[in-house]
């Protein structure tokens, strides 16, 4: 556990998630938009500000979802914007940056569904990296397991301080329980879902192919994965966390799309450049004009 990876001058603090979340958004870029713009003929030009739009909005996502489960915590507005302590929801984030990509799109007339279709594979290899950075924070640890690749938390983590609180840890314990290390876990999915869609890009035939794959795959692991998570910051109802119930609304309807979009003809996979997204046509052949003899 190392929250903190270094110190500038002046005993500034560099927090490892911000750094792995500051790696994701920069690989996240060139995953995105050379996909969107090699592959799908998207404008380059408007590329920049769709992934700039994409990230504010799934970063506003994240932290709104947050803020929402855990209103307690929060006495003043300004607390929003402190991000030193943690507190950004995945599913929040997703949310966030579909919404805010798809205004973006609507107003530009760009498909959502190819933008998206880009745009997933980066939310994967995000995954992989901000996991492995709440790993190094402490955060989002798992439930007490004795599982051979269990992990303990050191005095003052996040684990070790809800433990203490449960009662499940004497006075003076040197470390937590041992818990699921659930962080590496969902690393873990990160890295199949972007294996899982890359290989799905490579055979779509239709657009939104992609991001419903991922909506779908993600919605499922992250349910199961939800079970073995041991925080108690997550929110929800009914005896489900607020991403568990996200999960099966949207994996719900990313298998009803999914039905509907492999029913219908597949259609040419063409550019998204222009406000039609309809291929270029072909310019007429010149005629040939004879010489005329006098």
């Amino acid at each position: 556990m190392h929250p903190i990876l270094l110190r500038l001058p002046g005993g500034i603090p560099i927090y490892s998630y911000g750094v792995m979340l500051g790696l994701s958004i920069v690989l996240g870029s060139f995953i995105s938009r050379g996909l969107a713009e090699k592959r799908d003929g998207f404008d380059p030009s408007l590329t920049g500000w769709l992934y700039a739009t994409t990230i504010g909005s799934a970063l506003f996502g994240a932290r709104l979802l947050y803020v929402l489960t855990n209103l307690d915590r929060f006495d003043q507005l300004g607390e929003f914007f402190k991000l030193t302590d943690g507190g950004l929801v995945a599913y929040g984030g997703f949310l966030g940056g579909f919404f805010g990509s798809w205004a973006y799109c609507k107003y530009h007339r760009l498909s959502i569904l190819a933008w998206g279709d880009a745009a997933t594979p980066s939310m994967s290899s995000g995954l992989f990296l901000t996991r492995l950075g709440c790993l190094m924070y402490g955060c989002d640890y798992g439930q007490p397991s004795n599982v051979p690749w269990a992990i303990t938390f050191p005095p003052g983590s996040p684990c070790y301080n809800h433990q203490r609180m449960d009662g499940l840890l004497p006075e003076h314990a040197l470390s937590s329980l041992p818990v699921h290390p659930t962080q590496l876990y969902e690393s873990a999915v990160g890295l199949i879902l972007f294996a899982f869609l890359m290989w799905v890009w490579s055979r779509r035939k239709r657009r939104g192919e992609v991001m419903i794959a991922f909506t779908l795959g993600y919605g499922v692991l992250r349910f199961l994965l939800e079970i073995l998570r041991g925080d108690d910051q997550r929110g929800g109802a009914g005896g489900l966390s607020t991403s568990q119930i996200i999960a099966i609304v949207t994996a719900a309807a990313a298998a009803v799309l999914w039905v509907r979009l492999r029913s219908m003809p597949a259609p040419a996979v063409v550019p998204s450049t222009s406000p039609s997204s309809a291929p270029a046509q072909p310019r007429p052949k010149a005629k040939s004009k004879k010489n005329k003899r006098g």
